[in-house]
This record gives C-alpha cells, structure tokens and sequence, in this order.
C-alpha cells in the first residue's frame, strides 16, 4: 500500500497536532487525509475488555459514528479495537495510530483490521519511519497523539496505572475534556 509522508510544514498537517507538546515532525498516513481536519473524538481503553464494557463502549461509539464523529483510536486489541469495528460499521469514519511504522502493523492481529479501516475510507497514522517496529517508548509516544487528534477523550475501563491513564493524563493536560466508562466492580 503506498503511504504518504506530511511533514509539520505542510498545508495538510493537522493544525491540532502542531499546538500538542513535542508535536511529531512528520506523519506518515494512508487513507482518507481529510479525517485529519474534522472534528474527533478519541476513544481508548482496556487491553482486557469486559462484557459490561463492550456493551456500553459499543453504545457510546456508535452514537459518535451515527453523528458522523470520527473515532481516533491507537489500534491496540480491546478497547481499541471496538472503537475502530464500531467506526467502520456504521460510517468509516475512524484514524488509527500507530506505534510503529506503516509496515510494519502492531498488533499482528490488527492487520486485517488496519487493512478494512483504510479500505473502507478511514486513515491510518505513524510519526514512526515505515519500517519501524513497536516499543514501549512508542506506545506512551504514541498517546500524546491519540490525544492530540480529539476534541476529547473517552476512556473505556482503564486501570489506573495503565497506558490509558497516561493517555488521560495527556489528553487533560491538552485541555481536552475526559469521560469514561469505570470497570464495573462487584
């Protein structure tokens, strides 16, 4: 698949990237650029999704997508993975990044799904050269933005120290607003 290289100079960078802390000097992306400049929400969560929250992320995602909301999301299983199936079902309408480059999809799993998100008119996103490879300095590098994209976070039974509470932190420190769906306890 051939990808696109914009570099934070040029006219298609999205605007809402350059004001993020250690905004990323390129983006590599396939898909639908235009998703850049709307209006999104960016949706994360749990590796280790429940019924409960499957049930209620489904329900708040779809709502987003129904409206014609992008959904951001960083592609990881989980939470991750609902938010961008829930996109593509009902309007395509979603951004993934990455934390590796474009060639190479992190997680193995996610392939197909990385390949229905650009096939059905959404846009796939790295600020890692093509043929990089996931890390853990990638996936917290990453969340800055994850956050950046959105207008706000919606955050889908995250632990508290995990990943996504680092994304939250970000997203609060952008000044965006942050919902979530807490993990339903007994």
């Amino acid at each position: 698949m051939e990808y696109r290289k914009i570099n934070i100079a040029d006219k298609d960078y999205p605007e809402k990237l350059r004001k993020i802390k250690a905004p990323p000097h390129n983006i590599y992306a396939i898909g639908n650029l235009s998703l850049l400049h709307e209006d999104s929400i960016s949706v994360v969560g749990t590796r280790h999704i429940t019924d409960y929250g499957s049930r209620y992320g489904k329900m708040i995602c779809k709502e987003f997508a129904m409206r014609g909301i992008p959904i951001v999301s960083g592609m990881a299983v989980g939470a991750d993975t609902l938010a961008h199936k829930i996109a593509l079902e009902y309007t395509g309408k979603t951004i993934a990044v990455l934390p590796s480059g474009l060639e190479n999809i992190f997680p193995k799993q996610n392939v197909k799904l990385f390949n229905e998100i650009v096939k059905k008119d959404g846009l796939v996103i790295s600020e890692y050269e093509p043929e990089l490879s996931a890390n853990s300095k990638r996936f917290l590098e990453r969340n800055r933005i994850v956050a950046g994209l959105g207008v706000g976070l919606f955050v889908i039974e995250a632990l508290f120290r995990s990943g996504t509470s680092v994304t939250a932190k970000i997203a609060k420190e952008q000044g965006k607003d942050v919902f979530a769906l807490p993990r339903k306890f007994r």
